[in-house]
């Protein structure tokens, strides 16, 4: 399992001049970091939507943080969450609320490339982006990244207008890192991925324990 600094560390490890540039020759501010630190110290998080599945009232709910670079985030989208979107999600026995977590640069890129589709979209792209992990980040060139990413969304249905105008918006960027910076300090989250079951915090499990725990949960 990761386990990383996220506050502090996790993307300010980038350490990079500028966050990101596409391929198209694009740059986004240097550091969208400095604005979401400014915005998580004075306690105002940005607005950004949850992305959620289930109904809404379900008795338990369970919020994952997740982000979609780390390799046991796959593991866990590829072998766990089927079953527990058939057994839990479908039948209205859970909520589902997923939260990105920044390790990177390459990380931010996928979250705005699932979040570009709406709310519709982004748990079928975010499937395809964790399936297809392996594939899109295997280079480490930031510009083959990008370009591998957006080939993923184009098979969603999404255009390169639409693309562009997601990736070239550097306030969501900003916005999402604050998000994910205030989340994560108020939840004490050190790692992906992470669960909070009705408030209780747990790590990554298999499918049998958090069974086990939802059952109970739902029960009690």
């Amino acid at each position: 399992m990761l386990r990383r600094n996220l506050i502090a560390g996790g993307v300010a490890a980038v350490g990079l001049g500028a966050w990101w540039a596409t391929s198209r020759g694009t740059d986004l501010p240097a550091d969208p970091l400095m604005t979401a630190n400014a915005q998580t110290a004075s306690g105002d998080a940005p607005q950004i939507t949850d992305m959620v599945l289930g109904s809404a009232n379900a008795p338990v709910e369970i919020i994952e943080y997740a982000s979609f670079t780390c390799p046991h985030c796959a593991s866990f989208h590829a072998n766990t969450y089927p079953q527990l979107k058939a057994d839990y999600i479908d039948t209205g026995k859970i909520r589902f609320v997923y939260r990105e977590v920044y390790f990177d640069r390459f990380g931010l890129w996928a979250s705005m490339i699932a979040r570009c589709g709406g709310e519709m979209r982004f748990f079928g792209l975010a499937d395809l982006i964790y399936e297809r992990q392996r594939d899109w980040t295997a280079s480490g060139d930031p510009a083959v990244i990008v370009e591998e990413l957006r080939k993923l969304a184009k098979t969603a249905g999404l255009t390169d207008a639409m693309l562009d105008d997601c990736m070239n918006d550097a306030e969501m960027a900003q916005n999402l890192v604050g998000w994910y910076q205030a989340n994560a300090e108020r939840d004490d989250v050190r790692s992906t991925p992470s669960f909070l079951v009705n408030g209780e915090k747990y790590s990554n499990m298999s499918y049998a324990d958090f069974k086990a725990v939802l059952d109970e949960k739902i029960s009690g």
